[in-house]
């Protein structure tokens, strides 16, 4: 009988030492997760700047031209003619803001409006029982899109049919009336 009582030890400290290492393992899926979730949001919010920065210029141009100072107002109001660049930069502030790289990619999607963020985080996973870890980072993407949200109504460019009804355009006072959130729609597609 004592013979057999020594044999359960070994198999006791195996057990705990297996134990343990799992519990390690499931930290750094846990933490992997982490990383991942935080990208997502960094590429999410900075999609949604690029998208709202050009909603943004897209509102100024629009009220310049339909006051009579300058551009094409059909062209604003349907989602043309804003700066791309400028509305990446912004993206690329939010996603450095939000633990991403600050160089992002951020392209032109399918529709005009629309901006493909890609982003990789500044942290990476960190070293741990996995090899590899210690030199990995998240990535992700998101898709963010400006849609119009009104059509012209009379030849003027004053009067518009929105979403919500009929929107008057005073060219003395365009500021007064008239909000970005107005004539353009920003929503995440990706």
């Amino acid at each position: 009988m004592s013979r057999d009582a020594g044999q359960a030890f070994p198999l006791y400290i195996t057990a705990v030492a297996a134990l343990l290492f799992l519990a390690l393992a499931f930290f750094v899926v846990g933490r992997a997760g982490a990383a991942k979730n935080a990208t997502q949001t960094a590429a999410d919010a900075a999609a949604l700047a690029a998208a709202q920065d050009y909603r943004d210029q897209l509102r100024t141009g629009f009220l310049a031209a339909a006051s009579g100072t300058g551009g094409d107002w059909v062209g604003w109001l349907a989602g043309r003619g804003a700066d791309r660049d400028r509305a990446c930069r912004a993206a690329a502030a939010y996603a450095e803001a939000n633990g991403a790289r600050p160089a992002i990619t951020c392209e032109e999607g399918d529709a005009p409006g629309s901006f493909h963020v890609s982003v990789t985080s500044a942290r990476t996973v960190g070293a741990s029982v996995v090899p590899g870890t210690e030199d990995r980072h998240a990535t992700a993407t998101a898709e963010a899109v400006v849609a119009p949200r009104c059509a012209p109504r009379a030849a003027d460019g004053r009067t518009l049919a929105c979403d919500g009804g009929t929107v008057v355009v005073d060219p003395k006072r365009p500021d007064a009336v008239v909000t970005a959130a107005d004539l353009f729609t920003v929503r995440l597609t990706e």
